[in-house]
């Protein structure tokens, strides 16, 4: 595996049993993402993308084949260590945002550190500057419902990167909103990805969100069909 490469796919296979059927999601599936990346994965419902990010993110395991993250091979390992693996290596932003409603901003983006070592003081530190880097520094005490919904996509993308960690997966981080609101989400991830190294992939439905990446991978019945390189992204924005 090249230094250059973050995550690599080799022949993964994924399958699910329904009864007496089984339901084939990846049957060969092979990519490379490279440090850096910003990709967007576009395809129908159905395709697996969001168990391609599943995959990714640890959530799930293959049924076959090797998932390779940064030298190592995750698949196989067990529940305890890809809860630490998916700790020290993984965020997530959903297009729900998945806060804790009973839960003000600032304890919302804390959660994935009560995983860590990190002292009380420590945590906050790393809280309050998440929240300075998505604009919300003022808004750290405001509960999820006092909030709108670009705000809480916000406390959600500061969640995800207060571990500092490599890899951002996102789940249709702007399906919920309005355009503005939208493009201005997706210009944080841009900044994320260009000024601070964050590699993230993205699955959307949404070809001006696609546009934001570097490049767009398509995905169609468990194989990908197609990519769209970073001249043609810049063509067509």
């Amino acid at each position: 595996m090249s230094d250059d490469n973050l995550f690599e796919l080799k022949a993964v296979a994924k399958r699910f049993k329904k009864g007496k059927e089984t339901i084939s999601i990846f049957d060969d599936l092979n990519m490379t993402i490279k440090r850096g990346d910003f990709l967007a994965i576009m395809g129908p419902s159905g395709s697996g993308k969001t168990t391609l990010l599943n995959l990714l993110g640890g959530v799930d395991q293959p049924t076959g084949g090797e998932i390779v993250f940064d030298g190592a091979r995750i698949d196989g390992l067990s529940e305890g260590d890809l809860a630490k693996w998916r700790a020290n290596n993984i965020g997530f932003i959903f297009q729900f945002y998945n806060l804790m409603p009973m839960l003000n901003a600032a304890k919302n983006v804390e959660l994935p550190l009560l995983l860590t070592s990190l002292s009380s003081k420590q945590r906050q530190q790393r809280v309050d500057t998440a929240l300075q880097l998505v604009g919300l520094a003022d808004r750290a005490k405001h509960m999820p419902s006092e909030m709108s919904g670009g705000q809480l996509q916000r406390v959600a993308i500061a969640r995800a990167v207060v571990s500092d960690p490599k890899l951002l997966l996102c789940d249709e981080p702007t399906g919920d909103l309005d355009r503005q609101t939208a493009d201005e989400i997706l210009e944080m991830l841009q900044l994320l990805n260009r000024e601070f190294g964050k590699t993230i992939i993205m699955v959307t439905h949404d070809p001006a969100a696609a546009r934001h990446a570097t490049h767009t991978l398509h995905l169609d019945k468990g194989q990908f069909v197609g990519k769209d390189e970073p001249e043609l992204q810049e063509k067509s924005a």
